[in-house]
């Protein structure tokens, strides 16, 4: 990747934006967002530069910096006095590094359920109230569940969301959803908290979550969380067509996704 901070006439590439804009946007916190966004293409940044960028005086784009400096996201060289990217930052790339690693390591073992089942397999971590897929391998079949890499998904109207859930315990599900009512993807998920805590209740019993047509219709799924120890918390899933689902096929899948939890929790130690 090029350097630019040695130029402050260079364009910065488009600036990313992952949703519709905010109903009552904060300008300062889009600032200091951009500002790490910036520091994160170019690598440092000096404060002319970031005035210039933001369209702001100097002492406007000081106290941002200045600010992002105190909570660690980013730091000041001592020689060059341009700003760098800070200890919080590292720790939050150093965390996502670990979860490509977990993915890595995992791949065998999804590989061979894959090949083992013949039905779509997904890997799942818990990001708050949400289930993003970090790895997937589809069914060979012609009918199939297609792949939901990269998505993330409302986690109590998944398997894999309430397999993870289900770790966690009363008071900290409380806190996280803090409404009575939750929105559903399909008339089949979940609608409420109290219902969830049932829901949750059971998957604690069976040591596994399902899915019968929650998130999409025509989609059934079995999950079964990792034990939680030094990774962040994640479930594999296997998803099926809702024409193939039976009683059978769901015993087989519990029996394959308990051993490969296990396989996968004794390479991620």
């Amino acid at each position: 990747m090029p350097d630019h901070a040695a130029s402050s006439d260079a364009d910065p590439p488009a600036e990313p934006e992952h949703s519709a804009p905010p109903q009552y946007p904060i300008e300062s916190v889009d600032n200091a967002l951009r500002l790490l966004w910036l520091i994160g293409e170019r690598g440092s940044l000096r404060l002319t530069d970031a005035g210039d960028y933001l369209g702001v005086a100097s002492s406007t784009a000081h106290r941002l910096l200045a600010m992002l400096q105190y909570r660690g996201f980013v730091r000041q060289n001592r020689q060059s006095r341009m700003y760098e990217p800070g200890p919080s930052l590292d720790k939050i790339a150093f965390s996502l590094l670990g979860r490509l690693d977990v993915r890595e390591r995992a791949r065998p073992v999804l590989e061979h359920l894959n090949a083992e089942l013949r039905e779509t397999v997904h890997l799942g971590t818990l990001e708050g109230q949400m289930v993003r897929f970090i790895d997937s391998i589809e069914s060979p079949r012609a009918v199939r569940v297609g792949s939901r890499l990269g998505r993330s998904i409302l986690a109590h109207c998944t398997s894999t969301g309430k397999a993870m859930l289900a770790q966690l315990p009363d008071a900290d599900l409380m806190e996280l959803y803090p409404e009575p009512k939750l929105e559903q993807l399909t008339g089949a998920s979940i609608d409420s908290r109290d219902a969830l805590l049932e829901a949750l209740k059971e998957v604690r019993r069976k040591g596994y979550a399902t899915s019968k047509e929650e998130s999409e219709e025509g989609v059934m799924s079995v999950a079964m969380a990792l034990p939680r120890s030094n990774h962040p918390p994640m479930a594999l899933n296997i998803s099926v067509p809702a024409s193939r689902m039976n009683v059978p096929t769901r015993r087989k899948i519990v029996s394959a996704l308990t051993g490969a939890v296990q396989e996968i929790d004794q390479l991620i130690i």
